[in-house]
């Protein structure tokens, strides 16, 4: 008898460890599909704001949202406003991540000298930058003078697992996803900023789906892609509108959440991460 008592109790103390796992391996995402308006940097930290509160009415621990959020893509008003980072744009966000204990991921522009990126951040609860990247495949014919290229890729380790970054076009690359492959990512988060003529939507929608399946399956990995709304105002892509459509993608292909068509959503999923 006390042998199957103490054969009882190692099964039962296995099942909570099982248990206390499942919850270490499991994070609540939120994509954040916002309107990204071109230099309204106030009313895009508005924006961002009523963004994370929602977010937070789901649970939601990590908070994605779109490719250059606060002065809008391929703006050149953006060489003018941006700052540098760490600095005043990513103080204020690093302020909301303390406010709301809340993980953020955000695109942003970054001013470094007369260079300007196209840059990716993720904070913690604190506020601390954990990560940054720069945009590698940044289009140098859309936006005059046009972004400076970043370089090489990394990845983070976090409680959440290893969490990787890239922007939008460099997800078409490759030789990047090559290089991020060996950083063995448990998690990629990649803001996007989508875009075509009005008429070219909702059907485009579908691309954005297939890249970011392909980053998925070709790193073994969930991948979070998060899609700007909105108008580009500047360049030879004037008039094109970001679609929204933001996609969370499972490492075998497999979609598991999708944004609304041309409108703001906040995509609240619970993600499982394999480590």
């Amino acid at each position: 008898m006390k042998t199957l008592i103490i054969a009882i109790l190692l099964v039962c103390s296995a099942c909570v460890m099982d248990s206390n796992n499942d919850e270490m391996d499991t994070v609540k995402i939120a994509m954040a599909q916002i309107f990204c308006v071109n230099s309204d940097t106030s009313g895009n930290f508005k924006r961002i704001e009523y963004a994370i509160e929602d977010a937070l009415k789901s649970g939601a621990e990590l908070i994605c949202f779109p490719e250059t959020s606060l002065f809008g893509w391929v703006n050149p008003e953006a060489h003018k406003m941006a700052s540098p980072i760490p600095g005043e744009s990513t103080d204020r966000l690093a302020g909301l991540a303390r406010k709301h204990e809340v993980y953020i991921c955000i695109g942003l522009c970054e001013k470094e000298g007369e260079k300007l990126y196209d840059s990716v951040i993720l904070l913690d609860p604190q506020g601390t930058i954990l990560l940054k990247h720069r945009k590698i495949n940044i289009l140098t014919e859309l936006m005059d003078p046009p972004y400076t290229k970043g370089s090489g890729v990394q990845v983070v380790e976090t409680e959440f697992g290893r969490i990787g970054l890239l922007v939008c076009a460099d997800s078409f690359v490759p030789e990047l996803l090559d290089e991020m492959k060996k950083h063995k990512p448990d998690i990629m988060l990649i803001p996007y900023g989508w875009a075509n003529s009005i008429d070219k939507w909702p059907q485009h929608g579908e691309s954005l789906r297939k890249t970011i399946q392909n980053v998925a399956q070709k790193l073994d990995c969930p991948v979070i892609g998060t899609d700007a709304l909105g108008k580009i105002s500047h360049g030879p892509w004037s008039g094109l509108v970001f679609g929204g459509q933001s996609y969370a993608i499972d490492y075998d292909g497999t979609v598991l959440a999708r944004g609304r068509d041309r409108d703001r959503d906040i995509i609240s999923l619970e993600l499982k991460i394999r480590k």
